[in-house]
C-alpha cells in the first residue's frame, strides 16, 4: 500500500479503511486530499474488498470542502480551478459506485462534502455526538459537487429544504431520524459498532453483496413489474456467477438444519 500525505489506507483481507488525514483542518477535502483519494481508492478496488469504512482522523469525519485551496485560490485561473476539483468528482462517483458495501463511520464533524460523503456510503454510523450541516447556504451559494443529490436522496422534501436553506446543523442522533445515518451510538461505542457489523458484511458472499445493490439502485427508478423482470434478470446472474451456491450448497445446508438463515449466514464455497 502507497503511504498518502493525507489520507491513511489499510486493508485487511476483506476490509479496507480509509480515513481523512488533515486534523488539523477538521479532514477538510484539500487538492492534495482529493488525488491521494482518487489513489486510495483504485488500490482498494484492485484489492476487491468487501467492505469500505471510511472515517476521519481526531474529533472530525470532515468539515467539507477547503474553500481557499479548492475555490479562492485558484477561482482567478479556469484551467487550474478544473485540474484542482476533476478529482473530488471523480472519487466521490468511484465511492458512490464501489461494488462492495460502503460504510461511513461518522466521528465528528461532517458538513459540506463530509456531510455528502456520509450520504452517499451505504451504511451510515454515527457518533451521538456528531455534528452535521450544510453550510453553504451562510457564504451564498447552495450545496453542490452532488451534495444537493446526496441529502435530496436521503430526507423528505421538508427536511431537506429546510437544512439547505437555514443551514441549521443537526446531531448524530437527529441524522437517524432524518434518515441521513443508519443508526447512532455514543462516541464511546463507535468503534465496537462498526466493527460488529463489518465483521457482519465479511461473512456475506462477495458476488451476492454487490448485486444487492445494484438491484436496489436501479429498482429505485422502475415499476412494479420491471423491477420484477430485473430482479430475475439479476437472480439468474448471480446464480451464474457462483455456479449456482445458493442452491447447491447453502440451501441444501439449510435442508440438513445447519444454518438458520433468519438468524445466521452461510458462507458460500464459491465466492466471486
Amino acid at each position: 500500500m502507497k503511504k498518502y500525505e493525507c489520507v491513511n489506507l489499510t486493508i485487511d483481507g476483506d476490509v479496507a479503511t480509509v480515513q481523512l488525514n488533515r486534523p488539523e483542518k477538521r479532514n477538510c477535502l484539500s487538492p492534495t486530499l482529493h488525488r491521494n483519494m482518487v489513489d486510495a481508492l483504485k488500490e482498494v478496488a484492485a484489492a476487491k474488498c468487501k467492505v469500505l469504512v471510511v472515517t476521519g482522523s481526531g474529533d472530525s469525519f470532515s468539515a467539507g470542502m477547503d474553500l481557499e485551496q479548492c475555490f479562492l485560490e485558484p477561482f482567478d485561473d479556469p484551467q487550474r480551478f478544473i485540474e484542482i476539483n476533476t478529482p473530488c468528482f471523480e472519487w466521490l462517483t468511484h465511492l458512490k459506485d464501489f461494488p462492495g458495501v460502503t460504510v461511513a463511520k461518522v466521528n465528528g464533524w461532517a458538513f459540506g462534502g463530509g456531510f455528502e460523503i456520509a450520504s452517499i456510503c451505504d451504511i451510515v454510523i454515527a457518533a451521538e455526538e456528531s455534528v452535521w450541516g450544510l453550510s453553504e447556504i451562510n457564504f451564498g451559494i447552495f450545496p453542490g459537487g452532488g451534495a444537493t443529490w446526496s441529502y435530496a436522496h436521503n430526507m423528505t422534501r421538508k427536511q431537506a429544504l429546510f437544512y439547505a436553506l437555514t443551514g441549521a446543523t443537526l446531531t448524530g442522533k437527529q441524522a437517524v431520524d432524518l434518515g441521513l445515518a443508519t443508526m447512532a451510538v455514543p462516541l464511546k461505542d463507535l468503534d465496537a459498532e462498526v466493527a460488529k457489523w463489518v465483521a457482519n458484511l465479511t461473512q456475506k458472499g462477495r458476488a451476492v453483496l454487490r448485486k444487492t445493490k445494484e438491484v436496489y439502485e436501479k429498482s429505485l427508478g422502475m415499476t412494479f413489474q420491471e423491477s420484477i423482470d430485473w430482479e430475475m434478470a439479476k437472480m439468474w446472474e448471480l446464480s451464474r456467477e457462483t455456479n449456482d451456491d445458493w442452491i447447491r450448497t447453502a440451501l441444501k445446508s439449510f435442508a440438513k438444519r445447519e444454518f438458520k438463515p433468519g438468524l445466521q449466514s452461510y458462507k458460500l464455497t464459491k465466492d466471486v
